[in-house]
């Protein structure tokens, strides 16, 4: 498609422009070399936000409809479709065509969503203009200065110049306008005759004249200037014509017949003797200037001045009133065009050499000689040539040629559709061969040579032609000495095309129609004095202003238009697959690179690519830059596109008025027609709206812009100009309706020998050959069917007619010469007798070589070959056309010529009928459709169904299908329905009316579904559906089945009614058979349901019979009663009555057992007695009832049977075969869940309590009174523990002091870590252990103690401190979480274990606590002797000491003997250590619950608490009484031990220090050097941080320790004991026992005053009863109120009690305080201790180990770490 003129001149032969030798670049410089291609280029990108774009700001709006459109045109139609709409655009334009085709043209703006993205890259876009003079390409305009640059060129060549226009009335004279008005008139004389000349002037605007003055001068003016002209013309121009025709190879008519005029076969005019008339023309010429040479000055000598028979054209003409108009008519070529190609006469054309005229612009491919045809770009030649002789150059010229066909598809062995490359459409007048080299003028246009031969060679002063003077006809002799014009010049031919502009890029064409616009309009805006400037310029000022510039003869105007560029090598606005694959718009329908393809678009069929038409061309414009009228090739659609940029302005007209345009355009300009009768082809002439209107043709217009289509319809011309800079792209595509105006379009190409751009004949046939291949569509075949007739008929008449010729010829040689027979090669015989060469080739050829050379139609279904010449002719010229030079008979005998058929007559009859079936398909369907109405009444419904299956499998329109498908559904939903009465199986009407009854309603849950249901399964439906199918009309055999179901149901309904009313000899077997018949029905029918109740009654009843002799739950009972009484069961029926007795029963027994159940104390016996009647009677009972009393009854008597065994077990004589406490424990625990205890339990209670008495025993000897049961056995692992490393006599041994490892100054690496290796466990401190946190030396014995053994923190430790172990000084206090019970106290409680009821499972630690402890004294048994024992055994006795002081039971005798033997030998404190008794816990119990809540209330006595609590620490109060009395109860008492010295024992006269000269320090502690050990070395800092501080702080804390004060040191040991160790005294009364009995108050007052009456006493009284509230409470009853607060402030203060400084343990102070959680429990849990306290000792012995280590850990690890100030 293309909306702009083709370039180039028109087709004559000879005839080329003034060219110069060089070719110049765009800005006008000459170049050297021929330029780079126009990819490499590359400049400044196109700025689009510059530009008006579609969605962007700088978008222009769509106005409103224009008012002041000029020549009162109107609009054409704008269209927006929708989204949905806008999807599939054959659709879319098939459905606007019916209105927009009777406009020509039309908008279609897209959807707002619809904008695709501009694809060119700006930098590289290069393009050629070409120039555009607007009042030339009016046609008008240019007639009349065609007609004035000949009429000044014969008025100078005859010696007249027209240096002015003639002047009538002191205004101008338009001669041209004179001329035709004249004309118009009848001519010069008949206008003299009639005396016209005044009208003549009134027609000319000359109105204010006399009118005879004014016919004078008009006729002075017309006889003067025009006559002359006018006669030559006369003579003249029928031989320039004559010429011309020569050149064209035919006449100058648009008629497909041969040309009346014969050549000879030398192409001259001289040839044509003294009648013809360029020897005419030429004497006409001669005496014209004779006769005016001698009225005139002779200034110039005229010759003679023959024609020429390929004269140039003219290089332009000069107006009289100007310096001198230059035509645009010179050569010419553009960008986008192909290079011009020149042809010999016999073959395809072939590239011009380079040298000659037209050759000047090779790098021009748009160029085109005048000799020549268009080229093959849409209108115009191709460029390639397939003349083997001129390859090479083709291939270098084929860079910048175009071509319709895609450089990119161009495949040699693909065939191609006729056009898609193009050959010449015109031939070329033969010539005598030149040197091309040569320059224009420079030799002879007739012979050739130059002036080498002495004669004189004339130039024309117009085109620069040659001629010899000897050549000319007539010959001229004398060289005439002024400018000199050959006849042709004079004449005219007129040839007109644009001239070509520069080289711009998008950016740089921009800037130059900014600059023109602007320049243009900037003085000829009106003032607008409100906005102080120019009014802004409209697009009705550049409309109206275009059209008064095409119109004026005067002011001319150029601009310039990059038109038809090609996107296969400058590349299209719209993305593409190959270069922008993921752009959605690459693949939408719109694309005008798929718009051609599409699968609705004939074009399709085109088997290669046509530059222009299925590929895109883009448009650059500006300002006044048109195209002018033209319609589209082959008569096709097109869409124009533009990407962005200023309005460009339509102007379209009908199709149906394109025979009245063209006949407009004959009557406006004739003189441009009659030598250019295709002018319409070449888009190069405009005519103004209004004078097309006066022509009764109807003519629209339109504004485009960006983002907006334009469609025109087929054969609508249309014409158009830009109002500024834009961006345009186009392509042609071809609907199915457009097939008919595509065959009209050919037609209408051959009548004016222009050569097509594809073969129609191939398009057809290539959409005909899906027939075999199977894609043919019916839509395809309903447009093609007819188109094929037609070509099928038209080439068969062809074929006919020139067989025909054939046969007559053949015929007449035949009876002239009788002997020789001709036998006609087309009867299938005499393939060697006649001389005609026939053969059927279906094979593809190249185009060239099936056009014709006379019409250039393609010829491809017949051609017609000369063998001489190589001419190929179509069949309508095939003989009459001189091909050769044999004569027309011989040429129709087919001597030296072939016929060539590509498709033979059956072949085409037989696809033409094949397409004809295809498309006949539809109503072959219908009329199979209308013969089954007609020949059956009731249409079986299985025909109907396979004609329903066959239309629908048609892809087409059938506007019967519809019709026939509601039929057959409506038949096919009553076959449905029916089913459902006919084919259902009984199984199936049993599951679909237990849903519809059931499930339906359920799932569903609504009435409608209900009664819609209901209404299915009606009986009347049946009779209804019987009805229905004779009203409907068809026959099926589901109606017989119908049929035979209706009377099935009756003859049921009538069986049913007989079994119900016999009531007697009524069995379920029969009425059960019955009703399976009427439920197989599937409908529902009263009788059904009075069976199905009946059978219902029958089956309960053996129901209830059989399941007399079962065992039924009550709610089996109540469902068969309930079932009973739906089923309408009478109440005297037997089963009934008997079940509800039942029923009742077994209510009755459930109520008694929840009774039972439910009460507080269970009646066993009463239980079981309920549990064994069910059993006799039968009765329905609950399963959960009876399963909960059979529970209870098994739970009761298992329990009674463990108590029992138990209880039997605890008497065996053998204490090993006895229970062990856990099993007896959890037994317990299950009896405390029962509701009532079994038998034997009271003593299994009491047993228990006697165990764990003896428990509690152990508790009270390791201090552990208040904790859990438990707890014992976990202490007693833990004390194991301790005492296996303390009493380890066989690693640890004594030794000299050892540093710990961290110390030593290397460590040994071969060390193992192993128990064995005596240097690798090296055991420190009191606990006998490794090496651990923070340690601490002695300063005397220099052993190293843990300061986490000996509560030292690790902030109290100063670096000069020094410190003295509680080993050395027996003042200093060893912390302590528990109680030591003594040996014997263990021994004691172990001999008790075989008098208990049941094993302990403390049984085994007590036995290896003991052995162990048994086997440390009697090792170290001979160290205690104190007869034998010496000084030097002081640091053995010292290391002993050390490891009985750190085990967990008191060995009473030892540890005396050896503190005193310590004492003695090396003594530290000034007075001996007392006697130990016992060894308590220093750690202080936490508050219990009732002290926590009289410090909350701050009160000491709970009865001045608030009366909301008091009740509570009443309880609480009352429970702490109750666990004390409980522990007290459980304890016997425990003698102390009293050691006796033998004689001799005294004061050691060794001293300790032997390192230092002084005397024992009286007060020892911490001196300077204490060696402070932290472990690893990273923690020893930290014992700096109270430096300069000097006794701010203790680095041990000795809490008091349980001693009898007042027992003095005893001196001597009995010297005759008989053992040989300590022998140990006890008395009758210790200090526990006093405590307890002065808590309890169970001593007298004798004993009370004993104790008082001394000071001693009376101190050790208060002591003991200050250590709890109770004893505080019971001293203020024996001293009095003021004894409690006296003994606080007489007791001494904790450095007082600390007399070495290493601190008391008060609350707070960092003490580790063990079984803390354990010991203090929740008052509210105390009783459950007594209960649970076995139990919890088995099953969380584990928990307590943990909390025990972990709350030690937690202690060591604080007291490990540093107080922070």
């Amino acid at each position: 498609m293309r909306d702009s003129p083709a370039t180039g001149f028109p087709a004559m032969p000879g005839s080329t422009g003034k060219q110069k030798t060089s070719q110049s670049n765009s800005n006008g410089t000459q170049s050297a070399k021929p330029p780079s291609p126009l990819s490499s280029l590359t400049s400044a990108p196109l700025d689009l936000a510059s530009v008006e774009r579609r969605g962007q700001p700088t978008a222009c709006p769509e106005p409103v409809k224009k008012k002041n459109r000029p020549h009162g045109l109107q609009d054409a139609p704008t269209y927006r479709p929708t989204e949905e709409e806008w999807k599939e655009p054959f659709e879319y334009i098939r459905k606007i065509s019916p209105d927009a085709q009777q406009y020509g043209i039309c908008k279609i703006i897209p959807p707002e969503s619809w904008n695709p993205d501009f694809a060119i890259d700006t930098e590289r876009f290069h393009f050629r203009t070409r120039k555009q003079e607007l009042n030339s390409v009016e046609g008008s305009t240019r007639a009349n200065l065609s007609y004035l640059d000949a009429l000044a060129k014969f008025h100078k060549q005859q010696g007249t110049n027209m240096t002015r226009w003639p002047y009538v009335d002191k205004k101008p004279l338009d001669l041209y306008r004179l001329k035709k008005a004249v004309e118009t008139r009848g001519g010069f004389e008949k206008v003299c005759k009639l005396k016209r000349w005044a009208e003549i002037g009134r027609d000319l605007g000359y109105s204010g004249k006399i009118m005879s003055s004014l016919s004078t001068s008009l006729k002075n003016s017309y006889q003067k200037w025009l006559c002359p002209y006018e006669d030559y013309l006369r003579i003249a121009k029928p031989g320039v014509h004559q010429q011309l025709e020569l050149e064209y190879g035919g006449p100058l008519t648009p008629s497909p017949a041969p040309s009346p005029l014969k050549r000879s076969s030398v192409a001259t005019p001289a040839s044509h003797g003294a009648e013809s008339p360029a020897r005419q023309a030429t004497d006409a010429l001669q005496a014209t200037i004779d006769g005016h040479a001698k009225d005139s000055d002779q200034d110039v000598s005229m010759s003679d001045t023959p024609a020429c028979s390929t004269p140039k054209p003219t290089s332009g003409f000069t107006a009289v009133n100007s310096g001198g108009f230059t035509a645009v008519n010179s050569a010419f070529t553009s960008v986008n065009r192909p290079i011009a190609t020149v042809s010999d006469g016999k073959g395809p054309a072939t590239p011009k050499p380079n040298g000659t005229p037209g050759t000047s612009t090779k790098n021009t491919p748009e160029f085109r000689s005048s000799m020549l045809g268009p080229s093959g770009l849409k209108r115009q030649m191709s460029c390639d040539s397939l003349d083997s002789a001129k390859k090479d150059l083709a291939d270098q010229e084929e860079g910048d040629s175009g071509s319709r066909r895609s450089k990119r598809l161009k495949k040699d062995t693909v065939p191609t559709v006729a056009g898609s490359h193009m050959s010449l459409f015109r031939s070329a007048a033969p010539k005598i061969s030149r040197d091309e080299s040569a320059s224009p003028g420079e030799k002879c246009e007739q012979c050739g040579k130059g002036n080498e031969d002495g004669s004189f060679l004339l130039t024309c002063e117009s085109c620069d032609h040659g001629y010899h003077g000897t050549c000319l006809d007539p010959p001229l002799k004398v060289k005439p000495e002024n400018e000199w014009n050959c006849p042709r010049c004079l004449v005219g031919d007129g040839q007109f095309g644009f001239e070509e502009g520069g080289l711009y890029s998008l950016k740089q064409f921009q800037e130059k129609a900014a600059d023109f616009k602007q320049q243009y309009f900037s003085n000829k805006m009106p003032f607008d004095p409100v906005l102080n400037c120019h009014r802004p310029v409209t697009e009705d000022d550049v409309e109206h202003e275009f059209w008064r510039l095409v119109a004026d003869i005067e002011e001319t105007v150029t601009v310039e238009y990059g038109a038809d560029i090609h996107c296969t090598t400058h590349g299209s606005g719209f993305p593409t697959i190959e270069k922008h694959p993921d752009n959605p718009y690459s693949t939408d329908p719109w694309n005008l690179n798929l718009l051609p393809l599409h699968p609705e678009s004939l074009f399709r069929h085109i088997k290669s690519d046509i530059s222009g038409m299925t590929v895109p061309w883009d448009y650059v414009g500006m300002t006044f830059s048109t195209f002018c009228w033209h319609n589209e090739d082959h008569y096709s659609y097109s869409a124009n596109y533009q990407h962005f940029g200023a309005t460009k302005t339509w102007y379209g007209i009908p199709g149906d008025d394109a025979e009245k345009f063209e006949n407009a355009m004959r009557e406006a300009v004739p003189e441009l027609f009659e030598t250019q009768p295709d002018l319409l082809f070449q888009l190069v002439t405009l005519l103004t709206p209004e004078q097309l209107k006066k022509a009764g043709v109807r003519v629209y217009a339109l504004d485009q812009r960006a983002g907006q289509f334009v469609i025109t319809f087929p054969q609508a011309y249309h014409a158009g100009f830009n109002h500024g800079f834009n961006f345009n792209e186009a392509v042609n595509f071809a609907p199915c309706d457009w097939e008919p105006y595509g065959l009209s379009g050919v037609e209408r190409l051959q009548q004016f020998r222009r050569q097509p751009c594809f073969s129609h004949d191939e398009l057809l046939w290539a959409a005909a050959e899906g027939v075999t291949n199977g894609g043919l569509t019916i839509q395809t075949a309903k447009w093609l069917a007819p188109a094929l007739d037609r070509i099928h008929k038209r080439e068969l008449a062809q074929r006919d007619e020139f067989t025909a010729k054939h046969d007559f010829i053949a015929k007449h040689l035949d009876a002239k010469h009788p002997a020789q027979q001709h036998r006609c090669v087309f009867g299938g015989e005499g393939d060697d007798e006649c001389p005609m060469t026939f053969k059927i080739d279906d094979a593809d050829v190249p185009e060239e070589e099936y056009g014709c050379f006379y019409c250039k139609a393609f010829t491809f279904l017949s051609r017609f070959i000369c063998l001489k010449t190589g001419k190929v002719l179509c069949l309508l010229h095939a003989g009459n056309h001189p091909c050769c030079d044999l004569q027309e008979s011989d040429r129709y005998l087919g001597k030296e010529h072939a016929l060539y058929y590509r498709k033979s007559d059956d072949v085409m009859a037989t696809t033409s009928r094949k397409v004809v079936d295809k498309a006949h398909v539809p109503e072959a369907w219908e009329e199979k459709y209308e013969r089954l109405l007609d020949e059956e009444a009731t249409p079986s419904l299985k025909t109907l169904r396979s004609l329903l299956t066959e239309g629908e499998k048609i892809p087409f329109e059938l506007p019967l299908l519809p019709v026939l498908k509601a039929f057959v559904e409506r038949c096919n939903h009553w076959v449905e329905e029916a089913t459902n009465y006919t084919v259902r199986k009984q199984q199936n009407r049993r599951k679909n009316e237990k849903a519809w009854q059931t499930g339906a309603r359920k799932s569903v849950g609504n009435a409608q579904h209900d009664q819609k249901e209901r209404e299915m399964r009606n009986v009347a439906n049946i009779y209804r559906l019987l009805d229905e199918a004779k009203q409907i009309g068809f026959d099926s055999p589901e109606i017989l089945q119908l049929q035979e179901r209706a009377d099935a149901i009756k003859a049921f309904q009538e069986d049913a009614t007989k079994m119900l009313e016999l009531r007697q000899s009524r069995s379920i077997g029969p009425v059960e058979k019955l009703l399976e018949e009427g439920q197989s029905f599937n409908v529902d029918i009263p009788e059904v349901e009075q069976l199905s109740r009946l059978l219902d009654q029958l089956q309960w009843n053996e129901k209830a019979s059989s399941s007399r002799a079962t065992s039924m739950t009550l709610n089996d009972v109540r469902e068969l009663i309930d079932e009973g009484r739906r089923l309408n069961v009478p109440v005297y029926n037997d089963h009934l009555a008997f079940y509800t007795d039942q029923l009742a029963s077994g209510h009755m027994w459930d109520k008694k057992v929840q009774e039972l159940i439910s009460a507080d104390a269970i009646h066993y016996p009463q239980l079981q007695a309920l549990a064994d009647q069910v059993q006799a009677n039968a009765w329905p009972v609950s399963p959960e009832t009876m399963a909960a009393v059979d529970q209870i009854l098994h739970k009761q008597r298992e329990a009674h049977r463990q108590v029992m065994d138990l209880n039997e077990r605890s008497q065996n004589l053998d204490y090993r075969k006895r229970p062990k406490y856990g099993e007896v424990a959890e037994v317990m625990k299950k009896i405390e869940e029962l509701q009532a205890k079994p038998t034997g339990t009271h003593e299994l209670e009491k047993e228990q309590k006697r165990h764990e008495d003896w428990m509690r025993k152990g508790k009270k000897l390791f201090g552990k009174t208040n904790a859990p049961l438990h707890i014992l056995k976990s202490h007693m692992d833990y004390v194991l523990d301790r005492n296996l490393d303390c009493f380890d006599i066989v690693h640890d041994k004594p030794r000299v002091p050892a540093e710990p490892a961290s110390r030593e100054p290397t460590p040994d690496k071969d060390k193992i870590n192993r128990w064995e290796d005596p240097k690798f466990r090296e055991v420190f401190c009191i606990c006998r252990r490794t090496e651990a946190g923070m340690m601490i030396e002695c300063e005397l014995c220099h052993e190293w103690y843990h300061g986490k053994c000996l509560k030292i923190a690790r902030g109290k430790i100063k670096e000069d401190d020094k410190y003295t172990c509680p080993i050395c000084d027996w003042r200093v206090k060893i912390p302590r979480d528990a109680a030591r019970p003594k040996l014997e106290d263990l021994t004691a409680w172990q001999d008790e274990i075989p008098h208990l009821p049941f094993q302990p499972e403390e049984e085994k630690v007590l036995q290896k606590i003991v052995d162990s402890a048994t086997d440390f004294r009697n090792h170290i048994a001979v160290y205690c002797n104190p007869i034998l024992a010496t000084a030097s055994e002081a640091e053995t006795q010292r290391f002993y000491l050390r490891k009985i002081e750190g085990a967990e039971i008191l060995l009473a005798y030892e540890t005396n003997f050896f503190r005193q033997e310590l004492h003695k030998w090396s003594p530290v404190a000034p007075n001996a250590p007392p006697v130990l008794e016992s060894s308590k816990s220093t750690r202080k119990p936490r508050p219990t619950k009732l002290q926590k809540m009289l410090a909350q209330y701050g009160v000491e006595d709970p009865d001045d608490l608030p009366e909301n609590v008091k009740g509570k620490a009443n309880s609480l109060k009352r429970k702490a009484l109750n666990a004390e009395a409980a522990a007290t109860a459980a304890t016997g008492p425990v003698g102390s031990i009293m050691m006796v010295g033998s004689p001799g024992y005294g004061p050691s006269s060794h001293s300790f220090f032997p390192r230092h000269s002084s005397d024992q320090p009286t007060t020892p502690g911490l001196s300077n050097n204490t060696h402070a050990h932290p472990a690893g070395g990273s923690d020893a800092s930290s014992s700096h941080n109270q430096q300069g501080q000097p006794g701010s702080g203790s680095i041990l804390r000795a809490d008091p320790m349980d001693v009898d004060s007042s027992s003095a040191h005893p001196s001597l040991f009995l010297r005759d004991c008989a053992g040989s160790g300590p022998q140990l005294l006890v008395p009758g009364d210790s200090t526990h026992d006093l405590e307890e009995r002065l808590l309890r108050g169970t001593f007298d007052d004798d004993e009370l005053n004993a104790h008082l009456s001394t000071e001693h006493g009376k101190a050790r009284v208060m002591e003991i009863l200050s250590r709890t509230d109770t004893g505080r409470r019971r001293a203020e009853e024996i001293f009095g109120p003021g004894a409690r607060g006296d003994r606080n402030r007489d007791r001494p203060s904790a450095r007082d009690d600390d007399p070495i400084g290493i601190g008391v343990g008060n609350e707070g102070d960092g003490d580790d305080s063990m079984f803390v959680d354990l010991v203090n429990q929740d008052d509210d849990e105390d009783g459950d201790h007594r209960k649970k306290g076995v139990a919890d000792h088995h099953s969380h012995p584990s928990n307590a180990a943990e909390i025990l280590d972990e709350d030690r850990g937690e202690a060591a690890s604080w007291m490990d770490a540093p107080k922070e100030s």
